[in-house]
């Protein structure tokens, strides 16, 4: 599998991975650049940031050519579980205010809702059929000491967010919402859902080229020479000249694409799979009463939902490298996480299974950040669903000029990993760390 830790290129046209999303939407085929071009901007990669900061930009009548290696939404854009919530990396409002201040961490907080808001309102706008399931989240407590802590989280977001969220105790939990074993309560969010994410790549790429911007497959960069305030990029057909260029390839961005980038993320594996459908009466026996989209609270986190079609997906952390990921154990060992949360499923098996790289932040928190007329958005640790969505309609304003929000998600870098050539040893530890603290 590709390791954009380890490779220069992620290819030219791949084909997309044998997911359950990309066996089951019929592909949108971009035209591949085999021309010199100059536009305003040049976007490298094409997933929900690359296209989002596209969309926003057509809008606004900025001349925009977005470039991507593969397929359209070939990453992580089109390979997530599809869920739409409320926030990015490990951060909640009482962390963001631990670390910002009450009102700053408020104020990042309530961006995080509008990137929410964002999503909601391009898929209305679009008529995007991405599938998109009753709101709801449930983030679930596996374990007795995490009870007081969710609990305290629902007052502070009601109180000081407004979030529409409540505690559901353990029997009310099982009743009428998920019969998840082990499970020690839940929050209930109201305001975030489950789309399918190919399906919206999709509708976002059309939104796009319907306002103007040109959008292109199977052309990877493979060189980029930046002098000033101007960017040339070079492809195997072409090339694009540009005065802004906004780097959106996210856990996906190859080693050695540009230094301003470099040792800014690290990529990071998540692993999912897909059942065979279940009847609703088999899935409500086994206590999967409900479609909204599932977390839990371990520090390796499971996440899961029902899909439309009676399937169950079941996601969490895979392997390190990319020479590893798809080794049979990653896989088994989501199998057997969902045999344990809903014993009666009859015999589950995996009929799809993949992994797609997520970009985590040293700090956990995202950033959009620009320099020298070079744009960037990384760091959303695995929910970027939504903020991605949200950070390409910021980097659009940002490149015309308009007025931001003084947010630290908008003010600086990305900091850079401490010996970012070991980041993988890091991982590992922490991935141990991890299993022991979710043990005990």
């Amino acid at each position: 599998m590709y390791d954009p830790l380890h490779q220069r290129h992620p290819g030219q046209g791949e084909p997309y991975p044998d997911s359950y999303w990309a066996q089951t939407v019929p592909p949108l085929t971009l035209p591949t650049l085999s021309e010199s071009l100059d536009v305003e901007v040049a976007i490298v990669g094409g997933g929900y940031t690359g296209l989002s900061t596209a969309l926003h930009l057509a809008r606004l009548g900025v001349g925009v050519a977005l470039l991507e290696a593969n397929q359209l939404a070939w990453g992580c854009s089109g390979r997530n579980a599809g869920f739409v919530l409320t926030g990015t990396g490990r951060l909640g409002l009482a962390q963001l205010q631990k670390r910002f201040g009450e009102a700053q961490g408020r104020a990042v907080f309530a961006e995080y809702q509008a990137a929410v808001t964002t999503v909601a309102q391009l898929i209305e706008e679009g008529e995007i059929d991405c599938e998109a399931q009753a709101p709801g989240y449930y983030k679930v407590a596996h374990s007795a000491r995490w009870v007081a802590p969710l609990q305290a989280q629902a007052t502070l977001l009601r109180e000081q967010a407004g979030v529409p969220v409540r505690w559901l105790a353990p029997d009310e939990l099982a009743a009428s919402h998920l019969g998840h074993q082990g499970a020690h309560g839940a929050l209930r969010f109201d305001d975030n859902f489950g789309v399918n994410p190919l399906k919206l790549a999709q509708g976002y790429a059309r939104l796009a080229q319907a306002r103007g911007a040109r959008l292109f497959g199977a052309t990877p960069v493979v060189a980029i020479e930046s002098a000033g305030r101007r960017h040339r990029l070079i492809t195997p057909g072409g090339q694009v000249t540009a005065r802004h260029l906004v780097l959106a390839g996210g856990g996906y961005t190859p080693k050695g694409l540009h230094p301003v980038v470099e040792g800014r993320q690290l990529p990071v594996l998540s692993s999912v799979i897909v059942t065979q459908p279940f009847s609703n009466a088999e899935l409500a026996a086994a206590g999967l009463h409900t479609t909204s989209v599932v977390m839990d609270t371990r520090a390796l986190k499971y996440y899961y939902r029902r899909l439309p079609d009676g399937r169950v997906l079941f996601g969490g952390r895979g392997a390190i490298s990319g020479k590893h990921a798809d080794k049979a154990v990653f896989r088994l060992r989501l199998l057997a996480a969902l045999k344990q949360a809903y014993p009666g499923l009859p015999a589950p098996r995996i009929d799809y299974a993949w992994s797609g790289w997520i970009s985590v932040a040293l700090d956990d928190l995202p950033r959009v950040h620009s320099e020298d007329n070079l744009h960037y958005a990384l760091g959303y640790c695995g929910s970027g669903v939504a903020f991605s969505a949200q950070a390409g309609k910021r980097l659009a304003e940002r490149i015309i000029g308009l007025e931001e929000a003084a947010l630290p998600l908008y003010q600086g870098p990305l900091p850079r990993f401490p010996l970012a050539p070991l980041r993988r040893l890091g991982q590992w530890g922490y991935y141990h760390y991890g299993r022991l603290v979710d043990a005990l």
